[in-house]
């Protein structure tokens, strides 16, 4: 019974692997692709614009800052996308090289545009902040200057992947760059309690004292920020997908190539 129940158990977990494997292929991706994105970018607006209302509109003014302060709704949930989709990024490049598995490359390709947008939108907010609040648009702070490594780490990214002729050797460096820049991230998040640094601390840390308008405004946004990115990313992934796929048979019947 023992050799029989682990015979069993080995041929379930195949069936899952198999099954894993399936939706792995860019065949399988690509109508899943274009059925979730329009849901993500829906929810993406609906999200955003309640956020953005309630954030811009309807929150208390703070009595330090004043209005000035109301750039957090956009600058802080476009900081915590930039690093979130950077690890994202590494995880489905490293992914790739380790499995050798063409979609998770292709997605880690998908997704370093958007990152690149939300970490490029939280400097430019942050150093709209910083006039009002610092008197200067930029200072070489511990938490900006790896924010601005983190978007030197998605070009480069992007670059390298580009000028590499051949797509596979191209993922393979890009992995290897977006794995060793992980280690940014935490120095990203940490670098307020790390070094004595301008930038104020984590935007959730006193959320005892926060206004809870504030912070569900904030979290809105966020959430919003969420769904764009990955509706973006799945409208780009299948453009990669046609493009890395171009000569498969399945690419040849789709309906919207025939018209």
């Amino acid at each position: 019974m023992g050799a029989k129940a682990s015979t069993i158990h080995r041929q379930t977990g195949q069936t899952w692997c198999q099954r894993l494997l399936q939706w792995a292929s860019p065949q399988r991706a690509y109508p899943l692709a274009e059925r979730l994105a329009p849901w993500c970018l829906t929810v993406a607006l609906l999200l955003s614009a309640v956020g953005l209302y309630l954030g811009l509109f309807v929150a208390p003014t703070d009595h330090q800052q004043r209005d000035a302060y109301r750039i957090i709704y956009v600058h802080v949930p476009a900081a915590w996308l930039g690093m979130v989709v950077y690890v994202a990024m590494a995880f489905w490049a490293a992914l790739g090289w380790v499995l050798n598995t063409r979609l998770s490359s292709l997605m880690a390709r998908a997704l370093a545009p958007t990152g690149a947008i939300f970490t490029f939108l939280a400097l430019w907010t942050g150093a709209l902040w910083g006039k009002p609040t610092w008197g200067t648009w930029w200072v070489w702070d511990a938490r900006l200057t790896s924010m601005l490594i983190l978007l030197f780490l998605y070009i480069g990214f992007m670059a390298l992947q580009a000028a590499i002729d051949d797509p596979r050797k191209g993922d393979k460096a890009g992995a290897l760059l977006a794995i060793v820049g992980v280690v940014n991230v935490p120095i990203i998040y940490f670098s307020v309690k790390w070094w004595n640094t301008l930038h104020q601390g984590s935007s959730l840390s006193g959320g005892a004292t926060m206004a809870p308008i504030m912070l569900y405004s904030m979290l809105l946004v966020s959430l919003g920020f969420w769904a764009y990115g990955i509706g973006v990313a799945l409208l780009r992934l299948r453009h990669l997908i046609l493009e890395r796929e171009a000569d498969a048979d399945w690419v040849s019947r789709l309906p919207e190539l025939k018209a």
